[in-house]
């Protein structure tokens, strides 16, 4: 037979081609950030900026409301003798402000995952409850509403506390110190309304 005619032998094929006839899917380049579901850095400075901008807006709106009284009608009150002084809360609670945003922010870089969203909104009320209590304490000078709400934003900042812990543990060990910090301003309301 001439050597034209001679018909051309088809390669033969390894078992794993004939298991796996369609093509794997080409590898992503080298050096290419895979999407890990979490947003771009910019985007996640921007939100920390905004959960500390909330948050020092409560410490605003409350700062407004302690102002009006602080320095006349709450001299005159009967306190604890473990009162703290007063030069305490400002450092205090402007600490506190920047664990709370960051415990959150925290959450919030977790938003898809199940349960994120309902904590961020607890996150929300809790900061209102927080501007509330001032408004009620030194605003209405009124210790026993204030005692109640209190009472609200420590069960608030508990469930919050618990699911923390289930979602991000570094995230919940910055939330404690706000935890305890309310928890003892809850038991001096108590002490200052029942003295007074």
């Amino acid at each position: 037979m001439p050597p034209s005619k001679i018909p051309a032998v088809e390669p033969a094929r390894s078992t794993e081609a004939i298991n796996n006839p369609s093509p794997s899917k080409p590898s992503a380049p080298v050096g290419q950030r895979q999407n890990s579901g979490y947003p771009p850095p910019v985007n996640r400075w921007i939100a920390l900026a905004l959960f500390l901008f909330a948050a020092f807006g409560a410490a605003v709106i409350g700062g407004m409301a302690t102002a009006s009284s602080v320095g006349d009608w709450y001299l005159t009150l009967s306190k604890p003798t473990w009162n703290p002084p007063s030069w305490v809360f400002g450092p205090a609670w402007t600490l506190l402000y920047i664990l709370m945003s960051v415990a959150a922010w925290r959450i919030w870089l977790k938003r898809n995952d199940d349960g994120a969203v309902d904590t961020l909104w607890l996150h929300g009320a809790q900061l209102l409850l927080n501007a509330l209590w001032s408004i009620l304490f030194f605003g209405l000078q009124r210790p026993d509403l204030a005692l109640i709400n209190i009472l609200v934003l420590l069960a608030v900042l508990i469930l919050m506390q618990f699911r923390l812990f289930r979602s991000d543990r570094t995230a919940a060990y910055l939330w404690l110190p706000y935890l305890g910090w309310v928890t003892f301003a809850a038991l001096l309301n108590k002490a200052i309304w029942l003295l007074n």
